[in-house]
């Protein structure tokens, strides 16, 4: 009996060391690596700040576009046509692209009818959208949605279901830009929102989550290798938790409860791809909750994360923490575009403090995930 028990508090033992020890990501730093990095836009004195980008279906085309401002500010809108190496000088856009209030997010969709557009949001309230239908060569104006609006509009807009034309987006609000002369309540609420027309209208949204203890926000969309699950990353900006998960495995009718990250994956505004060998690529600001921020060494910097789907269900680290660029002032940066070029490249791009004292401005980095993996044996 004593041998019995004996074991039985071994094993114990070894489990809570092997939870104690779990594997953390190995760190890796491509901050000097200026070979890596294309200045998109620069103007002195001016700030510029984040970036959405859209990869057009020649591989090559990359849109950009970014407020002259924290958020708020007239839209500027550049091109890349070489995947982002060279890009082009500020292009004209509808006059009405002046009065954006707040981040502007690119994306691509098709209608019901096989007609490929893609759409710019502008949040805060009320949301507006504005329309292209020949690959950003012209551009609507502006035009409200709904009577509705939100911070960060759109998060992410996700194609769904088996119909041409169906979408699923989600955004956030604390009571301020909702409805208007809204005020803050002290409740973050995460939202979701469908289309059945390619993007064009969408539906009054509904509350997913909300809470005024864990305040998430900021929407960033991974689906899982097979097509059948979403997971949803989510900023926690009371910065007491870590950031959250969320899954749905119905296309987004219902969700799980959230659940927090691990601190590898702690940040905000995250925009993830799948890279050719399935690992995933994750790009964020590194953010911590007021407890953690003292252990992480790239705190407040441009990161990125690999890993896989895997770890996300199972809450596991991940395999690697890249530091992008060492940003220089506070937590100002980071709202990241990403595309994967044919290649395996990724192009990453975004807004930072990368010259201490000046303002920020629009940074791209190119990076393989066999280029870290060298990097990683070294």
């Amino acid at each position: 009996m004593n041998k019995i028990l004996c074991l039985l508090l071994l094993a114990s033992s070894s489990n809570a060391n092997k939870k104690h020890t779990e594997h953390l990501p190995k760190h890796l730093d491509l901050n000097d690596q200026i070979y890596r990095q294309v200045i998109v836009d620069r103007q002195q004195g001016e700030y510029l700040g984040h970036p959405t980008t859209c990869l057009l279906e020649d591989g090559k085309t990359i849109l950009c576009v970014y407020p002259k401002g924290h958020g708020r500010g007239e839209i500027v809108y550049k091109k890349s046509y070489d995947s982002g190496l060279t890009w082009s000088k500020r292009l004209p856009t509808p006059k009405n692209w002046k009065t954006s209030k707040e981040v502007p997010t690119l994306h691509r969709v098709i209608g019901p009818d096989g007609k490929k557009r893609i759409i710019m949001w502008s949040g805060l309230y009320p949301s507006r959208l504005a329309v292209s239908e020949d690959d950003g060569e012209s551009w609507t104006a502006l035009n409200e949605v709904g009577d509705w609006g939100g911070i960060v509009v759109m998060g992410f807009v996700e194609p769904i279901g088996f119909k041409k034309g169906q979408y699923l987006a989600m955004f956030h609000d604390d009571g301020r830009f909702y409805a208007k002369n809204g005020k803050r309540t002290g409740i973050f609420t995460l939202f979701k929102t469908f289309s059945k027309d390619g993007g064009l209208t969408w539906n009054k949204p509904e509350t997913v989550f909300n809470s005024s203890e864990v305040h998430l926000c900021e929407p960033g969309l991974i689906r899982s290798p097979d097509g059948k699950k979403i997971a949803v990353l989510l900023r926690e900006n009371s910065r007491k938790k870590n950031s959250h998960i969320i899954f749905s495995q119905d296309e987004g009718k219902t969700w799980s409860s959230p659940r927090e990250l691990p601190l590898s994956l702690t940040g905000d505004r995250h925009i993830g791809k799948y890279a050719p060998d399935g690992r995933l690529f994750i790009s964020f600001r590194c953010r911590s909750p007021q407890k953690s921020a003292s252990t992480r060494i790239y705190e407040g910097d441009w990161v990125g994360w690999v890993g896989t789907w895997d770890d996300l269900v199972q809450g596991k680290s991940g395999q690697y923490s890249i530091r992008l660029k060492d940003n220089k002032k506070s937590y100002d940066c980071a709202y990241p575009g990403l595309e994967l070029l044919s290649d395996g490249t990724f192009v990453v791009t975004t807004y930072g403090h990368w010259s201490a004292g000046q303002a920020p401005y629009i940074l791209s980095v190119r990076l393989r995930l066999d280029e870290l993996d060298k990097m990683a044996k070294n």
